[in-house]
């Protein structure tokens, strides 16, 4: 649908009605000529051509206003343009010009109900339904729009035609006891859950809704009663247990209360939804009365271990204990049950892959990543964290592979910052491999993602100086990295690097300066930085100075794969900066 800057639709179907006039204006009949245009206007919607199907539908109401289809069409134009008394107009007159349209009729309802018109919706539905009593599903809807409008007497009658159709069930009677109730009849609403009770007399949950009907209308005796007779015929039936609960509550009986929530808590047909509720209902009371965490553990500990359907009762166990701050070592072993339950739950693998990591059991982290990836393929996470654990541990190939296959889960809505890190850290393998414009590549990929992560800004900026490659490049990224943090030795070193590279050796001195200032554990490369900045800068004496603290800081690093010591000996000896 094309539409112009005001919203308004581009009239290019006008040609096109001026050209088919032309042909049929005096030719043909007036019904002939609608025919066509009206033709024209369907083949012209089924194109996409909506602006000109339009035109063509606005000129079939010109020639036969008395002709229902053009009509029904420009109603769902007009709606659809947000011209709401229009929409209703149309679809009015043709439902008025063919009132036994069905279509036409639902149309007309469902504009009415759009704007809230529920009475009109309510007429024009009951004469669907009265036209053709095939149609059930207007049924429900004219139920709640009965409701909407308080009219009780009508959603209880189409209730009841619904149980002509579908048979008397727990769902409709509930309804309908629920209205009369609504209403002000409780014997009416009593009647009917009795008689659905009556109808099963075996199902003893029919029993008991029959007894909160009861209770609910002021009949707690009876109720009762009910409850008490379900529970000797099952004394784990759902309902009575919950509903004596909810008495004790009520009645303000804390200890009866305590009894049948433990009851209820191990009862087998209770569920995980039913479980957590109750629990939550503990923790709320806990909380209120200073926080104690004792009878809350202890009810958790009593269900945790009971057959469970999914993992939703550990979770909320582990998240209850995360809350009260409780050590890692007593949350892993609920957070492990939960996967045994569930093995598909990354929030679960995840919380225990976070505690590995602060605990520093990077093995660990491995084998739950490695887990993950057969039941979770699609979480990126885990990739992240195997793949740094590996490369902490120095397995830049098990590292490289992880981030390698994460990268294949990545889409659109991946968070940025992840897929940035993910590139960056892939980088840094790489390079560490001997593969430089590998990772350079690794590395633009990282700030397609996030353009000022500024690990990668570094590492970038600093390989590419070591190679003498794309020094200017090299320098605008340092340089956005020391904005970001202008007291980072390291950012600060590696600018101080690239101007010297540059042969910019006055402003090298001024950033390695405040390199060392800053700097909490000197280190020998940049002791050497140092040195071989003050010797471009024409200061010998303090250059010599500082290879010597190189020289001495390198022996105690004992860095056997990258020995810096030979080179340093040399130039401390030849008292010269040398160019490797």
């Amino acid at each position: 649908m094309v539409l112009d800057d005001k919203g308004i639709w581009l009239r290019r179907g006008a040609m096109l009605v001026l050209v088919i006039s032309h042909f049929l204006l005096s030719s043909y009949s007036q019904s002939q000529r609608y025919d066509a245009f009206f033709l024209e206007a369907i083949c012209q919607q089924e194109k996409g051509n909506h602006d000109a199907a339009f035109d063509l539908l606005t000129h079939c109401v010109e020639i036969d206003s008395m002709r229902s289809e053009a009509f029904y069409y420009l109603s769902r134009y007009f709606d659809y343009l947000k011209d709401r008394d229009r929409a209703l107009s149309y679809a009015e007159k043709a439902s008025r010009l063919e009132p036994d349209n069905e279509t036409y009729m639902e149309t007309l309802a469902n504009t009415y109900v759009s704007r809230r018109m529920y009475g009109e919706a309510i007429t024009v539905l009951e004469r669907i339904y009265d036209k053709n009593r095939e149609r059930e599903d207007v049924l429900p809807m004219l139920v709640q729009l009965y409701e909407q409008q308080q009219d009780y007497e009508g959603a209880i009658r189409t209730l009841s035609r619904l149980e002509t159709v579908e048979g008397k069930s727990e769902r409709l009677s509930m309804a309908k006891s629920e209205l009369f109730t609504r209403k002000g009849d409780k014997a009416a609403a009593i009647k009917e859950m009795k008689q659905l009770a009556d109808k099963y007399p075996n199902d003893q949950n029919y029993r008991c809704l029959y007894g909160t009907t009861l209770y609910m209308n002021g009949q707690q005796k009876k109720a009762l009663a009910i409850y008490a007779d379900v529970l000797k015929n099952e004394p784990d039936n759902r309902g009575a247990q919950m509903a004596m609960l909810s008495h004790c509550h009520e009645t303000k009986d804390s200890v009866q209360a305590g009894v049948w929530l433990e009851r209820m808590l191990v009862n087998p047909n209770a569920t995980t939804q039913d479980r957590v509720m109750l629990l939550r209902q503990v923790i709320g009371e806990s909380e209120q009365n200073g926080g104690d965490s004792t009878r809350v553990l202890n009810l958790f500990r009593r269900v945790l271990y009971l057959p469970q359907a999914d993992a939703d009762l550990a979770i909320f166990c582990a998240t209850y204990m995360n809350l009260k701050k409780m050590p890692s070592d007593s949350i892993c072993p609920v957070l492990e049950h939960a996967l045994t339950l569930e093995p598909t739950n990354a929030a679960a693998r995840l919380q225990l892959v976070s505690y590995a990591w602060e605990a520093g059991d990077r093995d660990r982290v491995i084998s739950l990543c490695q887990d993950a990836r057969q039941y979770n393929p699609d979480e990126m996470a885990f990739y992240y964290y195997q793949g740094i654990a590996y490369y902490q541990k120095d397995q830049l190939d098990q590292a490289l592979n992880a981030f390698q296959n994460g990268i294949g889960v990545i889409t659109a809505q991946s968070d940025p910052a992840i897929v940035s890190d993910f590139y960056a850290v892939m980088g840094d393998i790489l390079h560490q491999k001997g593969q430089a414009h590998k990772a350079f590549e690794a590395y633009d990929s990282c700030l397609v993602w996030k353009e000022d992560n500024i690990g990668c800004l570094n590492n970038y900026a600093y390989y590419l100086s070591e190679l003498g490659e794309q020094l200017d490049k090299a320098e605008q990224m340092s340089y956005r990295t020391i904005k970001a943090e202008p007291k980072n030795a390291t950012y600060l070193d590696t600018y101080a690097w690239i101007l010297f590279m540059q042969e910019r050796y006055k402003e090298a001195k001024i950033y390695i300066d405040q390199t060392l200032q800053y700097d909490t554990d000197t280190s020998a490369v940049l002791l050497e930085h140092a040195g071989d900045i003050y010797y471009r800068a024409g200061e010998t004496t303090q250059a010599l100075a500082y290879w010597q603290q190189a020289l001495e800081r390198a022996e105690q690093e004992g860095d056997v794969k990258n020995d810096r010591r030979p080179i340093l000996i040399r130039k401390i000896k030849l008292k010269k900066y040398l160019k490797e």
